[in-house]
C-alpha cells in the first residue's frame, strides 16, 4: 500500500500495520465527531508517526499512485472535518 503524507512524499507500507493504521483512523473521525481537537491532534501524530517509522520512502522520481492520503500535521479541523468522513482515509 502507498500511503502519501501531503507535502511529505510517499511511503511503502506493508499490510501488516493497515490495521493499525486502520483503528487510528477510525479514532481520529470519532474525535472529530466529538469535536476533541486534543484528541485528533493525538491520534494524527500517532497515524503520521507510524508511516514515517514503518513505511518506506518511495523514491520521488517514481510514478505511483497513492492508496491513501494522509493530511499534514497542521490540518485545520474544518478541513479535517472534509477529509475524515464516513469510514474515514482508510479504504475497506
Amino acid at each position: 500500500m502507498i500511503v502519501r503524507i501531503v507535502t511529505e512524499g510517499q511511503f511503502r507500507m506493508g499490510s501488516a500495520h493497515l490495521d493499525e493504521l486502520n483503528d487510528l483512523d477510525n479514532e481520529a473521525v470519532r474525535a472529530l465527531a466529538g469535536d476533541n481537537e486534543s484528541e485528533f491532534r493525538r491520534v494524527l501524530a500517532q497515524m503520521l508517526t507510524l508511516v514515517r517509522r514503518q513505511g518506506a520512502p518511495v523514491d520521488p522520481s517514481e510514478l505511483v499512485e497513492s492508496d491513501v492520503l494522509l493530511p499534514p500535521d497542521d490540518i485545520t479541523l474544518e478541513e479535517a472535518r472534509h477529509l475524515f468522513v464516513g469510514e474515514g482515509l482508510i479504504p475497506g
